[in-house]
């Protein structure tokens, strides 16, 4: 069922730029050619009776509603198959029309009547039985029907099924299911899954997820768009049939991946009735995953903190206090460590999930306020190299296409990048592009789902080994290179032509061969060779690439090496080529764009830059620091050495996202107060002594900004549960450590950023509600947005290429770790679960697990499902192993989801050369079977149920009134 607040115009927008004139019932009509007729008459303000139709999918011309009368033409045509054409001369009505429709909507009601949908809150079906006039039905009700052999029991003909509530977000009662098909095509069309089948035919035909399975056994990846699609309530959200219809609808952007897909919350009041993907957004066009459709249950969960709390040590009890006492307390010992230690033995951390107006607010407070440049964001431990590789190589610290680009791509080359798991709504739609003749190149050391998958099939899959990107970039370049396939026009008009000689020269010498490499990647060199010279000569060719990439000792190496190639082969500039980086989080490219690094101002400039500074020291009225600031690991080894006292943390939990979790904790241990603002108690505010509620995105005003730097608005739609958003909670502080803020609204912080970024000139709230969102550059040379990036120039001017010399890390096997783990994603997960996992998402992935090669395994006498010790340089975990061929001998591969399995207890310090960005993907391990958990899980356990009964303490003394 589509939101509440939309309306269906029965078939996809046509792409043509002409116009046809036509009369619908005697008016005027001009439409785009190629629109349907009904789809005409729709814009036009006329309705045509469908069930079939829905402008979220092709048209079908099944369900015999639409018929519509055309001078000229024989019979009845569907109007929702029909293009117009210049003087057509159409009628919707009229005796012998409305006479079928009756007749048609009498057949359907006769097998599925009305009290059928008793519940359904108005469903299209019955919306339609109301406009034809059918308020009888001649045939009667008593003879065979769906509804009566749905409720039947023991036969096992589908037919005769139950309601299907597996899913635990919506169900499924075939009672209510007219065979239309929508749900099947949805599931084609926009998901790409092909879950959903029509079985058997005529009257003993069906839907079928599988081969007849639940829809939690069937392949549904419970995407929800065959919800949407249902025309009768066959599918239904469960949250829709226990609440009721909801009452208001408010446009918001997802806080999960970084698609950031728009939604449409529909509340009753403030009560969150459900999310619909809005047909209207830009980055998923009515289309969503299950994590933003229905993971919303944490928003209510009831382990969310709600009141600030406070404590002298981290063995204390938790205080419950008032957000004054907080504040000041939190601003107190602030003030007390810098008399004491000096300016910078303080910083903060921004958030990558806060919106754009939040974080730009804690830079703000750390540069201002705390009079020092330690400021970091998560994007440190993700995409820092991204930044780095691409201001390098073309000028500009982001990607360069949008994701409507790749419809227009002939070649896509994913490599280090999950796209169904990790960003599933993109994924859908390049899957689509796929289907269509698109060819596919993958490099993974894991066989991702897109090497394989229902209708597409990637042309080649580099299963390279971990660590070695940058040697098989270089492998690639060197085909392009000696084969003759670089496009020496675009080189010669658009890129450096001393930084090119020199690259040509370096990727040209026969050491850079895919044979000559072959044994450092593992990838057969004839493999690499076909790839390169698809990649270079198949059209328009695009690169996205994602952690696989960023996540390594030369992670920012790689990413030159992906713009030397893209450069090299011309595709860039135009659409359906360019550099696109997948950013893992909702608003991690904005949290660069705001400042986050404490080497960067907003926008990506230098604090080393005196008229830089001086425009912000006027803005914000102080001095500002010329030296970048400490980084995320330089605070914790200042910790460690005594000098790093105190840290304001927005929205991240350091404890269990960044590397070496022993390292990290003992660092926080070290400092003397840590603040933590969030939603729940997560595994850092174990070292904190200060704990502000943070607010969720239903709960605030502000902006987003997703991987192809389009900037969304998020829209309160309820108040914050803990009584302030995230923005109001810093700026209390920054007036509480004597630093003014006043603030009415996001929109006015807004207004700054756009005053003091010449990037976001032309963005505002005003702006963005008109356009619907906006991809910076927005300023008056690109007033509305700018979704191709480097069209004429590159933003550096010349393009540069750079050398990227292949230097194998220094985490390598030995007799002891024999193994490479590498780390990822799962689909129903995100991050470090702090959201997930208190949905009913656990359902589909209740906890981490490793992967291994059942040749691995049989080494070491290992079956499917044993408990194993995974035991690093850095530190040993407990997991069960999954027995899987998707990896390669050699490898292991586990997720980060939940605290408890210790991933980055394993993992190593070992970072990028240029930004510090941990090397997660590339650990040395031994894998071995065990009986019991690992010491350092024994030790997580205890400490859990330590701040359990910490904080039940303080919620008790609260209760009772104690004076504490």
């Amino acid at each position: 069922m589509l939101s509440i607040a939309e309306t269906d115009l029965g078939t996809p927008k046509s792409t043509s730029t002409g116009t046809v004139a036509l009369t619908i019932d005697g008016v005027d009509v001009h439409a785009a050619a190629g629109t349907s007729v009904l789809r005409a008459a729709a814009e036009a303000g006329i309705g045509i009776p469908k069930l079939c139709a829905t402008d979220l999918l092709d048209a079908f011309g099944s369900c015999r509603l639409c018929l519509v009368e055309i001078e000229g033409m024989k019979g009845f045509p569907a109007s929702c198959t029909t293009p117009v054409a210049a003087g057509m001369k159409v009628t919707t009505h009229g005796a012998k029309l409305d006479r079928l429709r009756r007749g048609v909507m009498e057949l359907y009601l006769s097998d599925h009547p009305l009290d059928a949908f008793a519940g359904a809150f108005g469903s299209e079906m019955q919306r339609m039985a109301e406009r034809i006039g059918v308020d009888e039905v001649r045939y009667g009700f008593d003879g065979a029907s769906h509804v009566a052999s749905a409720r039947a029991d023991g036969s096992d003909n589908p037919l005769h099924a139950a309601v299907d509530a597996s899913n635990p977000y919506f169900r499924f009662d075939p009672a209510q299911c007219i065979v239309c098909s929508r749900c099947v095509r949805a599931c084609d069309e926009q998901q790409g899954t092909f879950a959903l089948a029509v079985q058997g035919r005529g009257y003993a035909s069906a839907i079928v997820a599988g081969q007849g399975e639940s829809f939690m056994e069937s392949d549904c990846v419970s995407c929800g768009a065959c919800v949407q699609a249902c025309p009768t309530g066959a599918l239904m959200e469960k949250s829709l049939l226990e609440q009721g219809q909801a009452t208001r609808s408010v446009v918001t952007t997802c806080a999960y991946c970084g698609v950031g897909c728009s939604f449409r919350a529909e509340l009753q009041g403030e009560r969150l009735v459900r999310m619909v993907p809005n047909k209207d957004g830009h980055a998923n066009h009515g289309h969503s995953c299950v994590k933003g459709r229905f993971a919303t249950g944490y928003v209510t969960h009831r382990e969310r903190i709600l009141a600030p709390m406070v404590r002298a040590k981290i063995s204390d009890p938790w205080r419950e206090v008032g957000w004054d006492e907080a504040i000041a307390h939190a601003a107190a010992e602030f003030r007390r460590i810098q008399a004491r230690h000096g300016r910078d033995s303080i910083g903060g951390i921004t958030s990558s999930r806060c919106t754009n107006e939040e974080t730009y607010l804690v830079q703000k407070l750390v540069r201002a306020a705390f009079g020092s440049n330690n400021v970091d964001t998560c994007a440190r431990v993700c995409h820092s190299p991204t930044g780095y590789g691409l201001k390098s190589t073309l000028g500009e610290s982001a990607g360069t296409q949008d994701f409507d680009s790749v419809m227009q791509a002939d070649v896509i080359f994913v490599i280090g990048a999950n796209p169904t798991d990790a960003h599933p709504v993109f994924a859908s739609q390049m899957k689509r592009r796929l289907r269509r003749g698109a060819r596919l190149i993958v490099a993974d050391p894991r066989r991702i789902e897109l090497v394989r998958t229902p209708h597409v099939r990637a042309d080649h899959h580099l299963q390279l080994r971990p660590g070695t990107n940058v040697a098989l970039l270089d492998a690639l370049a060197h085909v392009v290179v000696v084969e003759g396939l670089v496009d020496e026009a675009f080189v010669r008009e658009r890129c450096e032509a001393d930084s090119f000689a020199r690259w040509r020269a370096f990727v040209a010498d026969p050491a850079q061969s895919p044979e000559a490499l072959e044994a450092v990647t593992g990838v057969p060199a004839v493999e690499v060779r076909a790839a390169a010279r698809l990649y270079a000569t198949g059209g328009n060719a695009a690169i996205y690439y994602g952690l696989g990439v960023t996540e390594h000792s030369q992670g920012s190496t790689a990413v030159m090496a992906i713009a030397n190639l893209a450069m090299a082969t011309g595709n860039l500039g135009r659409v359906g080529v360019g550099v696109n980086p997948l950013r893992g989080q909702n608003n991690v490219q904005g949290s660069c764009d705001m400042g986050s690094f404490p080497h960067e101002f907003p926008g990506y400039r230098h604090v080393a830059d005196a008229a830089v500074r001086a425009t912000f020291e006027q803005a914000w009225g102080v001095t500002l620091q010329a030296e970048p600031g400490l980084r995320i690991p330089n605070m914790f080894e200042a910790a460690l050495d005594g000098e790093f006292k105190g840290l304001y943390i927005q929205g991240e939990d350091i404890a269990q996202s960044d590397p070496n979790t022993q390292h990290v904790t003992a660092a926080l241990t070290a400092m003397e107060c840590v603040v933590v603002q969030d939603l729940f108690l997560n595994e850092t505010a174990k070292f904190a002594h200060v704990f502000l509620p943070g607010s969720t995105f239903l709960e605030k005003d502000g902006t987003f900004t997703n991987a192809e730097r389009r900037v969304s608005r998020v829209r309160k739609v309820m108040e914050p549960r803990g009584g302030l958003a995230d923005w109001e909670v810093t700026q209390r502080l920054s007036n509480a450590l004597g630093y003014p803020m006043h603030y009415a609204h996001p929109a006015e912080i807004m207004d700054e950023i756009a005053r003091l970024t010449p990037t976001f000139a032309g963005i505002s709230f005003a702006r963005i509600d008109e356009l619907g969102s906006i991809q910076w550059p927005c300023n008056a040379e690109h007033p509305d947005g700018t979704p191709t990036m480097h069209v004429d120039a590159f933003v550096r001017g010349k393009g540069r290429f750079m050398l990227t010399e292949y230097v194998p890390t220094s985490e390598k096997v030995t007799a002891k770790y024999p193994l490479l783990l590498t780390t990822g994603r799962i689909l129903s997960q995100y991050n470090v679960g702090a959201q997930t996992r208190r949905t009913a998402n656990n359902l589909w992935h209740a906890e981490d697990r490793l992967e291994i090669h059942p040749h691995d395994a049989e080494q070491r006498g290992i079956r499917d499902g044993d408990w194993v010790g995974i035991a690093s340089r850095a530190g040993e975990t407990v997991l069960r192993a999954l027995l899987s061929d998707r990896m390669q001998a050699g490898v292991v591969y586990t997720t980060f989801h939940f605290p408890g399995s210790g991933a980055n207890v394993i993992t190593t310090e070992n970072s990028d050369w240029a930004t510090n960005c941990p090397e997660y993907k590339v650990t040395a391990v031994e894998v071995t079977r065990v009986s019991q958990p690992s010491d350092w899980q024994q030790r997580f356990r205890a400490a859990d149920e330590r701040q359990r009964a910490l904080l039940e303490q303080a919620r008790h003394a609260t209760t009772a009134g104690d004076p504490r």
